[in-house]
């Protein structure tokens, strides 16, 4: 796993906490998750940031996406008691999908 891939992951991480606190924060009227979400986007926008430098815009985008869609759902499962239905499950599957056709064929991609 190349360095970008991890400050990607570090990236995705923060930004499924800031986006999670994003509902606890209620409007940024509570200022404990408030911070977490101004902090969380804040750190995640640095690395990927740097991950910008080596990978291309489009596809560190779609990972970003596609691992950031499956994070906030299972936080919001396991968190806020949210169950995804069908057709929800089926179009996050889709979107992992076209994040695998990316990472595993495209020749834009650092590996």
């Amino acid at each position: 796993m190349t360095a970008a891939y991890i400050y990607l992951v570090v990236a995705i991480v923060f930004e499924v906490i800031a986006t999670s606190a994003l509902k606890a924060c209620e409007g940024f009227t509570k200022v404990g998750p408030s911070s977490i979400v101004v902090l969380g986007y804040m750190a995640s926008f640095y690395f990927f940031s740097i991950v910008l430098k080596t990978m291309p815009v489009g596809v560190a985008y779609a990972i970003w996406c596609g691992l950031g869609i499956i994070m906030v759902t299972l936080v919001g499962v396991f968190l806020y008691g949210q169950t995804p239905d069908l057709p929800a499950v089926l179009g996050m599957v889709l979107i992992m999908s076209g994040v695998g056709v990316i990472n595993y064929f495209s020749k834009t991609i650092v590996h």
